[in-house]
């Protein structure tokens, strides 16, 4: 069983304001700890249910986020941004079993989350196939397009309902709910606990099914925040400007998709 973890921050146990996810800010170093601990938590649940290699990727801002000597031995890390449309996914490819979501926050737009955003705070909506689409709704897609079933999400309580309607049969673990500025959540020392007996739980059942469907055809539609970035962003090749701050691409090959999405983003 070979096993790649997407690790994410905004989605971590407790975490509620920027300042606690941006690196250089003093409230940054906890929760790095926390982004951390969830990570090894859901690395040792599927080591518990037979995995035998484990990817990670730092999906998180400078994707230099985790705590490197807290890792366990058997986890391999990829850091840094390599430019690749799999962007958050980068280092996936067909030999893996399944996916897991770790820290996963909600779209731009909703209210679950504090920190709730698609990407960049460039971006207002990003709609595929005319749904809002979050981040873990791109990162499921390209797991899909390997073949790799999406077994395991945490974070906001939003996020893990979307999940599941995105996914049928994904396990899902909430570790927040998102009052306006506000957070309610579990201690970390819980959420570590949930989250390894989660992963464990979701890689010893059936989760081979767990794979969103992928389209014959795509339409990926990006509304900015600012016209200027749509306007400057327009003249990536096959875009269509179809309003101030909205553009609008169509491909057959999800790839393609994911190609855009890396130089208009």
């Amino acid at each position: 069983m070979k096993i790649f973890i997407s690790s994410d921050i905004e989605g971590t146990a407790g975490i509620t304001a920027w300042d606690e996810a941006k690196k250089g800010q003093p409230e940054y170093v906890e929760f790095r700890e926390y982004m951390t601990n969830e990570l090894v938590a859901a690395c040792e649940g599927a080591q518990a249910a037979g995995a035998t290699e484990i990817v990670v990727k730092d999906a998180h801002s400078s994707a230099r986020n985790l705590i490197l000597s807290k890792l366990p031995p058997y986890v391999s890390i990829v850091r840094g941004w390599s430019g690749h449309p799999d962007e958050m996914m980068f280092g996936i490819d067909t030999s893996f079993s399944a996916a897991l979501y770790i820290g996963y926050h909600n779209k731009a737009g909703t209210d679950t989350n504090p920190l709730a955003h698609t990407l960049s705070g460039a971006v207002s909506r990003l709609l595929i196939n005319g749904e809002v689409a979050s981040e873990f709704t791109l990162n499921a897609l390209c797991a899909s397009r390997y073949g790799v079933p999406s077994a395991f999400l945490s974070g906001d309580a939003g996020m893990c309902a979307e999940a599941e309607v995105a996914v049928p049969g994904i396990a899902t673990l909430a570790t927040s709910e998102g009052f306006g500025p506000a957070t309610k959540s579990l201690v970390p020392a819980a959420a570590v606990i949930a989250i390894r007996e989660g992963v464990e739980k979701a890689l010893s059942g059936n989760y081979n099914n767990s794979l969103p469907n992928l389209a014959e055809e795509f339409e990926l539609v990006v509304e900015y925040t600012n016209p200027s970035d749509a306007y400057r962003n327009s003249w990536y090749p096959g875009m269509e400007h179809i309003a101030p701050r909205t553009l609008r691409f169509n491909a057959q090959d999800y790839f393609e998709i994911q190609r855009a999405i890396r130089f208009v983003v």
